[in-house]
């Protein structure tokens, strides 16, 4: 081959140079086929459905439910379900005593975690090995097995049927402390902390203006998690409380009740509580998702 049908040998030897393809194919990495959207749609279907069942469920009749086939459309009986669920339990009160305590409950057990996970992460102690598998130890110890002597202990405080009962026994998690310590080991840098005992600072100085902030996503992500986890407990609040003061789950339990249970009703005053839940997770939403790309960028 010769003239410039030759292409150049860069090398100077007379080798041909390999010729270059002007297509090149598209990287598929990172693009989702059709095969990902369906099955995202499928996850998403299955996911929402609940929700909008409990819609439909509450805006229908008793007889209108249960009927073959069932109704697939909003009806118009919305607020009268939610006026006889009224009638029959205090809703605003148990959705007031929910929230006070599923957030006293987050807020404590975010924090004490994050003190607890930092000390476990980052501060050298004796026997800090030992006292952390010793918390992973209590994860295995079913709750029911310590329901009877703590009653006892509410009876004894005489807070049964107050929300402290509800509260205090649950303001401490072996999983938080866990999830808080493997994300600051990760997350948060020695440099930063031994700057900042350089420079003069106690430990608490450094918790707050350093591992708060490095902290944060991770706090959300528990926050969240705590909060549902304590609105939807219905095995110590029926123990610990009456209906006189009900949390969510001790007011529904009581609603509906008869011969034959009213499930329109029962979904309208389940439909209501869940407004709370949904309203959470929005304003942690942003949070969440930084704090799981986050772990994915680390990981």
């Amino acid at each position: 081959m010769t003239g410039p049908d030759r292409p150049h040998s860069p090398s100077g030897d007379g080798t041909p140079a390999p010729r270059r393809s002007p297509w090149r194919p598209r990287s598929r990495q990172g693009r989702a086929g059709p095969l990902t959207y369906l099955v995202l749609i499928g996850v998403t279907v299955v996911s929402v459905f609940p929700l909008y069942w409990t819609l439909v469920a509450a805006t229908r009749t008793n007889a209108e439910i249960n009927s073959v086939p069932p109704p697939m459309l909003p009806g118009g009986n919305l607020m009268k379900n939610i006026d006889l669920a009224y009638d029959q339990i205090d809703l605003t009160k148990a959705i007031l005593n929910s929230l006070i305590v599923s957030g006293s409950i987050a807020v404590g057990t975010v924090m004490f975690c994050t003190l607890a996970g930092f000390a476990f992460a980052k501060l050298r102690f004796r026997f800090n090995n030992l006292l952390f598998g010793l918390t992973l130890g209590t994860m295995m110890i079913p709750p029911s097995l310590g329901a009877i002597p703590l009653y006892m202990m509410m009876v004894e405080l005489g807070w049964i049927d107050h929300l402290q009962a509800v509260v205090l026994p649950t303001l401490v998690s072996a999983f938080g402390v866990f999830f808080m310590r493997q994300y600051l080991v990760e997350a948060l840098p020695n440099e930063l902390l031994e700057a900042g005992w350089v420079d003069g600072a106690s430990t608490f100085r450094v918790f707050r203006s350093i591992v708060l902030p490095i902290a944060r996503p991770a706090m959300a992500v528990l926050g969240m998690l705590v909060f549902l986890q304590a609105w939807n407990d219905f095995f110590w609040p029926i123990l610990a409380l009456t209906a006189n003061n009900p949390t969510v789950q001790v007011a529904l339990n009581n609603l509906g009740q008869g011969y034959v249970p009213d499930r329109s009703v029962i979904m309208a005053g389940t439909f209501l509580t869940t407004i709370p839940v949904i309203a959470v997770f929005i304003l942690l939403g942003r949070q969440i998702v930084g704090g799981i790309m986050q772990g994915a960028i680390k990981g």
